[in-house]
């Protein structure tokens, strides 16, 4: 089976998705890459889930990726007398270390993390930021606040510091044991939760090895201001704007989005648009037109992948959601602009032979009517790097390693097929040509890229391209 678009989907399960028949559902309706949210539900859940998505994906054999979401550290306030209070503009509120029930001027707050990262000055949003006190003074017992705008406060509300960076581990003792799960399952990608600086993916590397890719999530204003060094600490971004919604002004939020997307895509990274993407149709069996705008935008700027939550994971509609974002998808990738934005784009420098094939395959296939390019790649890197080419043509990764057909599949482009190691040039062309025609991509007489590095076998050693027609038979003809 093929798609009929470049960018990727990715989906959650949940509640209303864990069916093993609404998993292949989705999966036919346009999922790439299944998100599980360790944040809800148990190992046990979890398991059957993978079990039934690489039974779904040995049926239908096309390689799927599953990406792990770890919870990452979750702060809340403690409890009140009542329940709740209410609160007053400009009166002063105090967080501290006492683990009494709180009223209208204080509450217990149980992160000392908290306490010694915070300084006068810095915002402390509470519950999605609908109560938004200042800091005025800290002390190793208390957080002196004034109470800014929000008109009351209730017990366990979630609390967010976009003004703090703490000096804490984003990666808690709940998050490493699932981590081990994970791992033990083969999830493919793993994502971190709240990432504030480079060094926090590059303590998840050294747990995960190469034993998975991993994955960034930007949540947090001190990711935005890292995020050069967070790309190259990490093997994917995400960027979840729910949390950095929160943090940021909503009006600010275009912007970044822009800025981040062009920054992943210079340093050929993908990058995941995340939350809200279908909001509307966790009740809805139709989208709104705001939201179809916002998948064009997110497509349309050259995102890798964009993503649904809450909209397959406890939505109504979960396999509508999927089926109207493939249609979406599909359309903006129709449109002469976009089509026109990813044939001029140009990222970087030529350094190295990959780059160079890269850039000669968009030029002959914006110059023929290539019908697709063929890659033979084990480590993934090759395609990772023409797929950053955007050329608008369709990639097939060839590669004997199953662990890169899956994790490719969060690439911009990439249709991975596995296909046993080889020792001749020949038989890469065979396999490629054939593997065009079965998936529809041409046939007899269709003109193919195909390219392979030599020696076999060796990583970032792209250096040979060759342009075939599409025989009878299987047969496959080399004409340069």
């Amino acid at each position: 089976m093929r798609r009929q678009r470049f960018a990727k989907i990715v989906a959650t399960l949940g509640l209303t998705s864990s069916d093993s028949a609404v998993i292949e559902h989705l999966f036919l309706a346009g999922v790439d890459v299944f998100r599980l949210n360790f944040s809800h539900g148990t190992h046990e859940q979890h398991a059957i889930n993978i079990k039934t998505i690489r039974e779904i994906e040995a049926k239908h054999q096309r390689p799927i990726a599953i990406l792990q979401d770890l919870q990452g550290p979750k702060f809340r306030v403690g409890q009140f007398v009542d329940k709740q209070v209410a609160l007053t503009s400009g009166q002063s509120f105090v967080f501290d270390c006492d683990p009494t029930p709180g009223d209208a001027s204080r509450v217990y707050l149980p992160h000392p993390e908290i306490f010694s990262g915070a300084k006068p000055g810095d915002r402390l949003l509470v519950d999605d930021a609908r109560v938004c006190f200042k800091v005025t003074a800290v002390t190793p017992e208390r957080i002196d606040c004034l109470h800014v705008y929000g008109k009351a406060i209730s017990n366990n509300k979630g609390i967010n510091l976009p003004d703090t960076v703490l000096s804490v581990s984003v990666l808690t003792d709940k998050d490493i044991t699932d981590l081990q799960f994970g791992l033990s399952q083969g999830v493919d990608y793993v994502a971190l939760s709240f990432v504030q600086r480079a060094s926090d993916m590059y303590r998840l590397r050294e747990m995960v090895g190469d034993r998975a890719n991993i994955l960034a999530k930007i949540e947090k204003p001190s990711a935005v201001d890292d995020i050069e060094a967070i790309l190259e600490a990490s093997d994917a971004i995400m960027l979840a704007r729910g949390d950095l919604g929160v943090e940021f002004p909503p009006e600010e939020l275009p912007s970044i989005q822009k800025t981040i997307v062009q920054k992943a895509r210079e340093v050929g990274k993908p990058i995941v648009i995340a939350t809200q993407m279908l909001e509307s149709m966790i009740d809805s069996p139709v989208p709104t037109r705001a939201e179809a705008t916002d998948i064009d935008t997110a497509i349309s700027s050259g995102a890798d992948a964009v993503m649904l939550s809450g909209e397959t994971a406890i939505g109504k509609y979960p396999i509508e959601a999927v089926s109207f974002m493939n249609r979406m998808i599909i359309q903006t990738e129709k449109d002469w602009r976009y089509r026109s934005d990813m044939k001029h784009a140009a990222f970087g420098h030529v350094t190295t032979s990959e780059g160079a094939i890269s850039l000669a395959v968009k030029a002959i296939a914006n110059a023929m009517p290539i019908v697709a390019v063929a890659c033979y790649t084990t480590s993934g890197r090759s395609a990772i790097r023409l797929g950053r080419e955007r050329a608008l043509t369709p990639l097939i990764a060839l590669t004997p390693s199953q662990d890169t057909a899956r994790r490719l599949q969060l690439h911009w482009g990439i249709d991975a097929c596995l296909m046993p190691d080889v020792d001749r040039f020949q038989t890469i062309v065979a396999a490629a040509t054939e593997t065009v025609r079965k998936k529809g991509y041409g046939s007899q007489g269709s003109p193919v890229i195909v390219t392979a590095g030599v020696p076999f076998g060796q990583s970032g050693t792209t250096n040979t391209l060759r342009l075939a027609i599409i025989g009878a038979d299987d047969s496959a003809q080399i004409i340069a």
